[in-house]
């Protein structure tokens, strides 16, 4: 029972933040891009500050945490069918992690650190210091790997559901 929780709410978190990255990579991002400097920075920042809240940090970690435990609990389980899906998905997201961590928050975090853009000087190097271009090609990243991740729980669900 504990196994089929943890893989539900794997499969939940996951594709929650699977959505996240790919609203970002079809619609925020485009949107912003035909923008003006300064309605960039000050939008970007906006979202920026509105996603770092309980909801989105449990979905954005709990993917991470919840494959791994589902993985840990099939591990020793007497039906192992699904075992490689969900070892698959946490391998496939970690990455997910790593990314934006390195790539993506840094980027973020420079863009906030700039200020106000009501009192920036220099708009247009804010922006092109935060190359939203390069942050854009490794979101796009994210969300293939968050989306193979997401496909192999559904896949580990079927299998689980399955088991005799």
């Amino acid at each position: 029972m504990l196994t089929g929780v943890a893989l539900v709410a794997a499969a939940l978190t996951s594709g929650l933040v699977t959505g996240v990255f790919l609203l970002y990579a079809h619609t925020i991002m485009p949107g912003l891009r035909r923008t003006d400097d300064r309605t960039f920075v000050g939008a970007f920042q906006a979202i920026d500050r509105a996603i770092i809240n309980p909801i989105f940090m449990a979905c954005f970690f709990g993917a991470l945490v919840l494959s791994g435990v589902a993985t840990g609990l099939l591990w020793n389980a007497e039906h192992r069918a699904p075992l490689p899906w969900v070892a698959g998905a946490f391998l496939l997201y970690l990455p997910v992690i790593v990314i934006t961590l390195a790539v993506n928050v840094p980027r973020n975090d420079a863009l906030k650190a700039a200020g106000d853009p009501d009192q920036i000087v220099d708009l247009g190097r804010v922006r092109r210091d935060f190359d939203e271009a390069r942050w854009w090609r490794w979101n796009l990243v994210r969300v293939g790997l968050s989306v193979a991740s997401f496909g192999c729980l559904l896949v580990a669900l079927t299998e689980y559901g399955s088991l005799p």
